[in-house]
């Protein structure tokens, strides 16, 4: 099996990270590589390691609660760094860690978790200026391109189009299919990984908490969202087609987020009169998920759903990097009352951008966009995969 790592843009991230004063949390959902990028980043370094998935870890954990800042330190070993992996297993982690570094310990601690269900709502109050948060999400396109051995860096997007677009629309087609968790990316083994991912181990979290009294609801719901990327959200036509209140919808498409199995773009608006201003869209962070849940692993670019396909995997790729920046920018669709859409709009402070996104290249009519905001919309199409770059 064809096993490495790849070099994430994270690592850069969790190094400055390491020289701040702060507890640092890396959250992403589980199998995206939260622990394999703070083992390469601590490397050479002393580290003690523990998982709250492991009952024997979580017990240490309490257990040095009770004891001294100090104490808790020497029965650790004294390690350079102190991670604290799947840290929403347990609720009292917040007030244990906040005890440590009020204390003043040596020790850099690193939380990590695989859902902000418990995680962020444990320490908001508690590490309250005394953290940094670093969100991992799946591979980003222009890291698994950097990976190949065909590139050269410096090259610009334009040159890699040229020399190397058969290879770019070669990996583009793969991951558009099969998605960008590590280890899928990393092995000739890709469906059973995925379908083992997006079975009940991508609902680990919300089941272990017994937050969903019926998992197979909600894995109903999963599969009902994922003929519906790129779609407007209708509650009420979930609600009905379960058979189940709307107050439970919104709750489960809450924790699908929360978990980043899902996330949605709200609409884009600055006129309720002429402009949808309510209604979302939903899209999966990864599409390999997506159509794992499917079952669909055709790598035909003619199936059925390659539209819709392609437009959640842009989306999500730009998600994605945003994710991995803090969050710096708002995404949105937008769709006037009079029917006139745009797939995609992003605003970074006060300027914004907009794009159409569509497998085959095709005019675009987004006038009543441009003509309201003054922005050119973009077309992206297969052959321009490099605007994730």
């Amino acid at each position: 099996m064809n096993r490495h790592l790849i070099t994430r843009e994270a690592e850069q991230l969790l190094a400055q990270y390491l020289k701040q004063q702060k507890v640092i949390i890396v959250i992403g959902a589980r199998q995206v590589g939260k622990t394999t990028l703070i083992k390469k980043a601590l490397s050479g370094m002393r580290v003690e390691l523990l998982n709250l998935d492991i009952e024997t870890d979580r017990q240490r954990v309490k257990a040095a609660g009770a004891l001294t800042p100090r104490q808790a330190m020497q029965n650790f070993g004294d390690p350079q760094v102190l991670v604290i992996d799947e840290a929403q297993r347990l609720p009292e982690i917040g007030r244990i860690v906040k005890g440590w570094f009020d204390s003043g310990v040596s020790p850099k601690i690193i939380l990590s978790g695989s859902s902000s269900l418990d995680l962020l709502d444990f320490l908001a109050e508690s590490l309250t200026g005394r953290n940094v948060k670093l969100n991992l999400p799946p591979l980003l396109f222009r890291e698994i391109i950097a990976d190949q051995s065909w590139y050269v860096p410096g090259h610009t997007k334009d040159q890699i189009k040229e020399f190397f677009g058969n290879q770019v629309q070669g990996l583009l087609m793969q991951h558009l299919i099969y998605g960008s968790y590590p280890e899928v990316t990393t092995t000739s083994n890709r469906r059973d990984l995925l379908n083992g991912i997006s079975g009940d181990y991508l609902l680990k979290d919300i089941l272990q908490m017994g937050l969903v009294k019926t998992p197979d609801l909600i894995r109903s719901l999963i599969m009902l969202l994922a003929y519906q990327i790129g779609s407007e959200v209708s509650v009420n036509e979930l609600s009905a087609k379960l058979q189940i209140s709307r107050v439970t919808v919104d709750r489960y498409l809450n924790l699908l987020e929360r978990t980043f199995v899902i996330f949605r773009l709200p609409a884009f608006s600055t006129n309720s009169r002429k402009e949808i201003t309510k209604n979302h869209k939903l899209y999966f962070w990864d599409t390999g998920i997506r159509n794992a849940i499917l079952n669909e692993f055709s790598e035909n670019p003619l199936r059925s759903d390659i539209g819709s396909l392609w437009e959640n995997w842009v989306v999500a790729e730009l998600a994605k990097q945003n994710l991995l920046n803090g969050g710096r920018a708002s995404l949105y669709f937008w769709r006037s009352r009079s029917g006139s859409e745009v797939d995609l709009v992003v605003r970074k402070d006060e300027a914004l951008s907009a794009y159409e996104i569509k497998w085959n290249p095709r005019s675009i009519r987004a006038h009543a966009f441009e003509n309201s905001y003054k922005t050119k919309v973009a077309l992206i199409d297969h052959t321009n995969p490099l605007i994730a770059l």
